[in-house]
C-alpha cells in the first residue's frame, strides 16, 4: 500500500450533479383580515446544507427572496428564518450559517385587494455537501387560500444579475455540465478506508514495548479464572473497543473541536504548520527522547479499582488500565490516525469509525488468545526489536511531518520546501533507517545499537533501496521520477533549478482565464481548463501519472491550450482585479484573492467545487464534452480525443 494511503486526501463521493438535494412547500396563515404569513418550508437531503440569508462575505451565496411587485399587497418586514447551525465550512473554509434536514422562511404580507388569490416570489439559493456546489433559482407560488404548493427547483446558470459581471461566462452546451464524469476508482467506501486505517494502525501498536508484553500476562490473567475465561476475555476486549470509540465522542459535541475545522488542513498554513510540529513530538517521542505519558497517579487509582472491583465493572478498569498503560506508545500512532481521519473530507463518525478499527486491531489478540491460549507458543518473545520497531515508526512519524510543512509552503509560496527538497528529506531519513538498522548508530537512550540479523539487515536494505529510488529525482531531470510518491510529493514545477515555466511537466500554461483565451483565439486552438490546488493531491498525481504519458503529453501540448487556476492561491488581487459581486437582494461578496477568483468562477459557471476538475472548451465557449475529475490515463486519453473530435 503506497505511503500516501496514509494521509487520505482524496477520498471523494461520487455526486450526479442533476439530482435536486433541496425540495420546498408553500403555505399561508392568514393572521387577521388583511395580514397574511407567507411560509416556504424546505426538506434537505442527508449531507447537504442549505445557507442562510446572512452571511459574512467570502463564503456562501445567501439564500434571497425576491417577490413580484404588486399594488395589491406591501411587505411587512424582512423575511424570517428559523434557527440555523453556525459551523466551520469545509468548502469555503470560514464559519457559515447553514440549515440540514430541513428550514422555514416566512413573510408577512398587508393585502390591499380582496381579489388577489396568489403571490409569487423567486428564491435563488445556494446548497453545498463537503464536495460539491449547487446554484438554483426556483419560482414560489402562496395560494391564499391556505392550500399548499410544492415547488419544482429549476436550474439557472449565476444568481448574480449583472449582466457586465468579469466572472460569468457564455457558455454554449452547458447541458454537459449536468453529467460530468468521474473515476470508478474513487468510489470506494470511505468508511471502510479509515476503518482499515485504524486497523492498521492498532496493529502497529501491538507491536511496541508498551503493549505486545501485556498480551500474554493479560491472557494468563483470564485462563486461570476457571469457566468464565472466554467470557470475561470477550468483554475485555469488547471494553478495549468501547474506551478507543469514546475518544471520538467529544468531536460530535464540543463545536471547537469539531473536526470540519481540520479538513481545510489541505489550505490552511496555520493547521499545517501545527500538526507539523505535532508530528515531530510524536517522532522524537518513539526515539526515546522523552515519553507522552498520562500521569502516573491517574493510572495506579485505576489499577487499583480493577483489583478492588469484581465482575464486569473490574475487568473495564483492567481495559480501562491497559489504556493508558500504553499510551506512550499508542499516543503517537492515535495522533496520526486523527489527523489521517479529519483530512479525509469528514468530521466526527469519520474518527469514531479509525477509532473503531483501531480498537478491533488492539483488542482481537488479547480475545484470541485467551480463547485458544496455545497460540501463545507462536508469539515471539518480547526484546530488543520492539523498540526498533517504535524507532522505526518515529523516522516513519518524522517524513509525515514534512508533508504538512510542504503544504503550508505551498499554499503560502514561502519557497522554502521545493519537490527536490522535499525528497531530499525523506532520501536522508531512509539513509538515516538504513545505518541505524546496521548498528552504526543509537539513540542516547539505548544501552547498544540494534542487532545485525537477518531480518534486520533484509529491513535496512529495503530502506536504502527505497532512499537509491529516490535519489534520480533530486536530479534536474528528476521531475518524472519517484511516482511512487506521485501527488504526496510537491509539483515538479515547484523545483530549485531554474524552469522554463511554472506549469507542470514544462507546459506552456495560463494561471489566468482571460489571457488564455486571448492565446487560443490568436493561436486557433481549444482550451483545456484545469481547476487545481496547490495542496490537492489528486491533482499532483493526474499531472505526474496521467499527464507525463506521451501520448496524453502530446495531446495537450500539441492541439490545447492550458490554463490552470489555482482556487487555494492566497496571493492578493491586484487593486483594480478586485471584484464586488452583486446579487439580487442588493448584498455584495468581494473577491480578493486569485484563489477566491478561480473557485467562485467555477462554482458559478460549472456547478462544481471540487478538484481536479477539467473541461475542454472551443474559443467561442462552446464546452466540447463532459468535464471530467480524477480518473485513469485510459479514460483521460479517450476524453481528450473525444473534445477533438467534437472540436471539428
Amino acid at each position: 500500500m503506497k505511503l500516501r494511503l496514509f494521509l487520505i486526501f482524496y477520498i471523494f463521493s461520487l455526486f450526479n450533479l442533476a439530482q435536486e438535494p433541496i425540495s420546498f412547500t408553500t403555505s399561508v396563515k392568514k393572521v387577521s383580515d388583511d395580514t397574511y404569513e407567507l411560509i416556504t418550508n424546505s426538506e434537505i437531503e442527508n449531507n447537504w446544507r442549505l445557507y442562510s440569508q446572512n452571511l459574512i462575505d467570502g463564503g456562501a451565496i445567501p439564500t434571497e427572496f425576491v417577490f413580484n411587485q404588486s399594488d395589491n399587497f406591501v411587505l411587512i418586514g424582512n423575511v424570517k428564518e428559523s434557527e440555523s447551525i453556525t459551523k466551520f465550512d469545509p468548502i469555503f473554509g470560514i464559519n457559515q450559517s447553514y440549515f440540514i434536514n430541513s428550514s422555514s422562511f416566512t413573510q408577512s404580507i398587508k393585502v390591499k385587494s380582496s381579489n388577489l388569490s396568489t403571490i409569487k416570489a423567486i428564491i435563488a439559493y445556494q446548497a453545498c455537501d463537503d464536495m460539491v456546489c449547487i446554484f438554483r433559482e426556483s419560482e414560489l407560488i402562496f395560494n391564499l387560500d391556505g392550500s399548499i404548493s410544492t415547488i419544482v427547483n429549476e436550474d439557472v446558470n449565476s444568481l448574480i444579475i449583472e449582466d457586465s459581471n468579469p466572472l460569468i461566462l457564455d457558455l454554449k452546451n452547458t447541458d454537459l455540465l449536468e453529467s460530468y464524469s468521474t473515476s470508478e476508482n474513487l468510489s470506494s467506501n470511505p468508511y471502510l478506508n479509515l476503518l482499515i486505517l485504524g486497523f492498521l494502525g492498532g496493529l502497529l501498536a501491538l507491536l511496541t514495548p508498551c503493549v505486545f508484553p501485556m498480551i500474554p500476562l493479560t491472557v494468563s490473567f483470564f485462563t486461570n479464572k476457571g469457566s468464565n475465561s472466554s467470557l470475561n476475555a470477550f468483554i475485555y476486549g469488547s471494553f478495549i473497543i468501547l474506551i478507543y470509540i469514546s475518544l471520538s465522542i467529544p468531536f460530535h459535541f464540543i463545536d471547537s473541536l469539531d473536526p470540519e475545522i481540520l479538513n481545510s488542513i489541505s489550505t490552511n498554513a496555520t493547521l499545517n504548520v501545527l500538526f507539523f510540529i505535532v508530528f515531530v513530538v510524536f517522532a522524537f517521542s518513539f526515539f526515546g527522547f522523552y515519553e507522552i505519558t498520562i500521569p502516573s497517579s491517574w493510572i495506579n487509582s485505576i489499577d487499583s479499582k480493577s483489583n478492588s472491583i469484581g465482575g464486569f465493572i473490574g475487568i473495564f478498569f483492567m481495559a480501562l488500565t491497559l489504556v493508558l498503560v500504553s499510551f506512550s506508545c499508542t499516543g503517537p500512532i492515535l495522533g496520526s490516525l486523527l489527523v489521517g481521519s479529519i483530512s479525509s473530507q469528514g468530521g466526527a463518525m469519520q474518527l469514531t469509525i479509525g477509532m473503531l478499527g483501531f480498537g478491533i486491531a488492539l483488542a482481537l489478540p488479547f480475545t484470541l488468545f485467551a480463547l485458544f491460549p496455545k497460540l501463545l507458543n507462536s508469539l515471539p518473545k518480547s526484546g530488543r526489536w520492539m523498540n526498533t520497531f517504535k524507532v522505526i515508526l518515529g523516522f516513519l512519524e518524522l517524513g509525515f511531518a514534512f508533508k504538512f510543512l510542504s503544504n503550508a509552503d505551498l499554499v503560502e509560496h514561502w519557497g522554502l520546501i521545493k519537490r527536490e527538497i522535499f525528497i531530499g528529506i525523506w532520501v536522508v531519513i531512509s539513509l538515516l533507517l538504513f545505518l541505524y538498522l546496521i548498528g552504526v548508530f543509537k539513540f542516547p537512550h539505548e544501552s547498544k545499537s540494534v542487532n545485525r540479523s537477518k531480518f534486520n539487515i533484509v529491513l535496512s536494505l529495503f530502506f536504502l533501496s527505497f532512499a537509491i529510488y529516490l535519489s534520480p529525482a533530486l536530479l534536474p531531470d528528476g521531475s518524472n521520477k519517484a511516482k511512487l510518491l506521485s501527488g504526496f510529493t510537491p509539483p515538479s514545477f515547484y523545483s530549485v533549478y531554474p524552469k522554463t515555466s511554472d506549469c507542470p511537466l514544462g507546459f506552456q500554461c495560463f494561471k489566468d482565464f482571460e489571457s488564455g483565451l486571448e492565446f487560443a483565439k490568436a493561436n486557433n486552438k481549444p482550451i483545456l481548463l484545469d481547476f487545481t490546488g496547490w495542496a490537492c493531491v489528486n491533482c499532483r498525481r493526474i499531472e505526474e501519472n496521467v499527464w507525463t504519458e506521451p501520448e496524453i503529453f502530446n495531446l495537450i501540448n500539441d492541439n490545447y491550450v492550458l490554463i490552470s487556476l489555482y482556487v487555494d492561491d492566497r496571493k492578493e488581487l491586484k487593486e483594480d482585479e478586485k471584484i464586488t459581486l452583486k446579487y439580487k437582494s442588493g448584498k455584495t461578496k468581494e473577491i480578493t484573492t486569485i484563489g477566491e477568483k478561480s473557485a467562485t468562477f467555477q462554482a458559478l459557471n460549472f456547478k462544481s467545487a471540487s478538484q481536479p476538475f477539467y473541461v475542454l472548451l472551443d474559443t467561442d465557449l462552446k464546452i466540447l464534452n463532459s468535464p471530467i475529475q480524477y480518473t485513469s490515463k485510459e479514460v483521460y486519453k479517450a476524453w481528450l480525443e473525444e473534445g477533438l473530435q467534437n472540436l471539428k
